[in-house]
């Protein structure tokens, strides 16, 4: 399974989870307000909240923000900052997830080549 297949079976996932679920909708809608580009511009939004998903630890996080931070505009270099960052922030832990959200950021510059 190519790694845009697991974010997309992970959103159906989500999906599901809300429709029977339907309280956490407004989590999402709290989500969505926050991501919102009144002063803090998309792309940037995307680059911290991956820098917090490999802090934390959440490999659903990172695969998704690596992916929203790719549709963002943000380039292979910006996004390997902010892993640097994340580092500095996490150390030895969010090394090791900084090592995972860099494999994930190659699987989808590569699938997004073919």
């Amino acid at each position: 399974m190519t790694r845009s297949e697991e974010l997309a079976e992970f959103k159906e996932s989500l999906g599901e989870l809300i429709e029977e679920a339907p309280e956490l909708e407004q989590f999402v809608g709290f989500v969505e307000s926050s991501e919102a580009t009144s002063v803090i511009d998309h792309k940037t939004k995307e680059l911290m909240s991956l820098a917090i998903g490999v802090v934390t630890r959440c490999d659903h996080c990172i695969l998704w923000h690596t992916d929203a931070a790719l549709e963002a505009g943000a380039t292979h270099e910006e996004i390997v900052e902010t892993l640097k960052i994340a580092v500095v922030m996490g150390g030895g832990p969010a090394m090791t997830y900084a090592t995972v959200a860099y494999e994930t950021l190659r699987a989808l510059e590569a699938e997004r080549e073919t």
